[in-house]
């Protein structure tokens, strides 16, 4: 008997498992890579109670109550780095001539996506210009409506459109998807 309904899970089940993760893993994969926007024209507006500029190290640090935006994006965070690097064809060696290479936000880390009502939350969240990448940690979590996932670690490969959650010994991969409704 046991033997049985081993076999009929095992050949139903199984495939519909599958099928369920599979559309988890591709619908919080495509909501998270919209958290960063794709248009580099777009003016990013920073305030903050501080902002100290280091053009030796190639930083610059915004500290207290910082927000972000840019379009619909929209960061809050207690402390953000931006690091850069020199522009090889420009004459200027200060900050505003030079591009972003990695921005570095802690503090309670909150990206908010305007239009597709996404929110990420986590203590620390990495951004690498160069690979497109966002990496989130401290309790990660990225909500779409009433779903989310949740985990250790969530990196977001954004030009890709696709995301890991990573799980730890304490903290496991958690995922949880609301059906859309016909009219969304």
């Amino acid at each position: 008997m046991l033997k049985v309904l081993f076999k009929r899970v095992f050949r139903f089940g199984l495939p519909i498992l599958l099928y369920l993760c599979y559309c988890c893993f591709f619908t919080f994969s495509c909501q998270a890579a919209q958290f960063l926007p794709s248009k580099k024209n777009v003016p990013i507006v920073i305030n903050s109670d501080r902002l100290e500029i280091d053009d030796e190290l190639k930083r610059i640090t915004f500290t207290g109550n910082v927000v972000a935006t840019q379009g619909e994006l929209k960061i809050m965070c207690k402390k953000m780095v931006v690091y850069y690097i020199s522009s090889s064809n420009s004459k200027k060696t200060d900050a505003t001539s030079n591009s972003i290479s990695k921005i570095v936000c802690s503090g309670d880390v909150k990206i908010y996506r305007g239009k597709q009502g996404g929110i990420a939350t986590s203590s620390k969240a990495v951004y690498y210009q160069d690979q497109d990448k966002l990496i989130l940690t401290g309790k990660p979590v990225v909500k779409q409506g009433k779903s989310f996932v949740e985990g250790d670690r969530i990196i977001i490969f954004l030009k890709q459109n696709r995301s890991i959650v990573e799980s730890s010994k304490n903290r496991p991969v958690k995922a949880v998807i609301f059906p859309r409704s016909k009219k969304e």
